[in-house]
């Protein structure tokens, strides 16, 4: 069910347009169903409306309805921000107009081109509308929304729009391992543990494990660890841990085993693995003074361990020996005045598309700051970096 898939998994399709030309009847249509409610009132659609749909055979997406991009005083510029926030995350734009084709739309189209987004352009309420020659360089399709006329056409337009990001994404970690491997994964239950289950990463790692038909064994510590590899008749393939046991995992695993952690797996999977080891270099040059921006892509309750606001300032401050302080920026908040940090350290982003880890990292890269995740800032700062990326070398060259 397109339900239960992770929301980071999930592909991010925008419908964006002026107010009342009709983004939410084209929702409901899409969908086969009543999400958006429908009104000849412009500026119905205040806050963004999502609705999780599975569009076969791409997969789990979601769509957004936003508020139109026209709407006007104080509380309208506020939509129109937030109706901006969700263009720049989506991994397709669905344009929407009622016939009109002025600066709006004009505008709406040369923000997808400047930030790479595959789009359509789609003229709704055909069946009011005049026949019209009109034609443009890029996809574009009549519908009615009110009669379902063409609503599977633009589906199809909507599949042969998914990214190469998306659909040449790399594996989790199914590469690095073949059926019948056994992969041993560290799974700390710890007061930042959630009740009940494993966290997303460590979910998502042993669904690939049993995807590559390979066997996932899960320990909570190092010295279970060292304990399950002593009887093993083979050794592991590889051992996976959180990030926040490495020190303790690489002391009990043999240097013949591959060992990683979960935050490497989702630097490749999410991100640009090489852009973040490299980025991790910084924390050999920080200086009195830096700042350093942590930033994480969703809101929890702070705890007294907590790994952003504890663990990884005080590895950092352990590994640097410099007076150096911190921010920190939780779920959408990514400051726009990056320049001032000296290093940027994000979480593994299991929470995000990969779009939108991709648009974060190239930020700080194009504002000339280094950037690292949670997990390789904490395996460099013990030093111990090199032995997390071995597994990868391979593929990474």
């Amino acid at each position: 069910m397109a339900e239960t898939a992770p929301r980071g998994e999930r592909l991010n399709i925008g419908l964006f347009g002026r107010r009342n030309v009709g983004k939410s009847s084209l929702l409901n249509a899409l969908c086969g169903q009543g999400v958006s409610i429908v009104s000849n009132t412009a500026g119905t659609t205040t806050d963004a409306v999502a609705k999780i749909y599975e569009l076969i055979p791409v997969g789990p997406v979601t769509f957004f309805d936003t508020a139109g991009i026209d709407d006007i005083g104080e509380v309208g510029e506020k939509r129109v921000q937030a109706t901006r926030r969700i263009l720049y995350k989506s991994d397709i734009a669905v344009i929407v107009s009622d016939g009109c084709f002025g600066d709006f739309e004009k505008a709406l189209i040369k923000t997808a081109k400047d930030l790479k987004i595959p789009f359509v352009l789609v003229f709704n309420k055909a069946d009011i509308l005049p026949e019209s020659d009109v034609s443009f360089d890029f996809p574009f399709i009549r519908v009615s929304a009110e009669k379902k006329t063409n609503i599977e056409e633009l589906k199809e337009i909507l599949k042969s729009l998914v990214p190469d990001y998306v659909k040449n994404a790399p594996p989790l970690l199914r590469d690095l391992i073949k059926k019948g491997d056994t992969v041993i994964c560290v799974c700390p239950i710890d007061t930042s543990a959630p009740k009940g289950r494993l966290i997303l990463p460590q979910v998502q790692a042993i669904r690939d494990i049993l995807d590559a038909q390979a066997f996932a064994y899960t320990v909570q510590n190092a010295e279970d660890c060292k304990n399950v590899i002593n009887n093993m008749k083979t050794p592991p393939a590889l051992v996976v841990t959180d990030s926040q046991l490495i020190r303790q995992v690489k002391d009990a695993v043999s240097p013949s085993i591959p060992l990683t952690t979960f935050s490497t797996l989702f630097a490749r999977y999410k991100g640009d693995l090489k852009k973040l080891c490299d980025g991790a270099e910084k924390l050999k040059n920080l200086k009195d003074g830096d700042k350093i921006l942590i930033a994480e892509a969703c809101s929890h309750h702070v705890q007294e361990d907590d790994i952003a606001r504890v663990k990884i300032p005080a590895a950092v401050k352990k590994a640097c020996g410099k007076n150096i302080s911190f921010d920190f920026a939780a779920g959408i908040d990514f400051p726009a005045d990056l320049e001032k940090y000296a290093l940027v350290i994000h979480c593994g982003g299991c929470m995000l598309s990969r779009l939108e880890t991709l648009r974060r990292l190239n930020e700080c890269s194009a504002r000339g700051v280094p950037v690292t995740n949670f997990g390789i800032a904490l395996s460099a700062a013990q030093g111990i970096l090199d032995r997390v990326v071995e597994p990868f070398i391979t593929d990474e060259k």
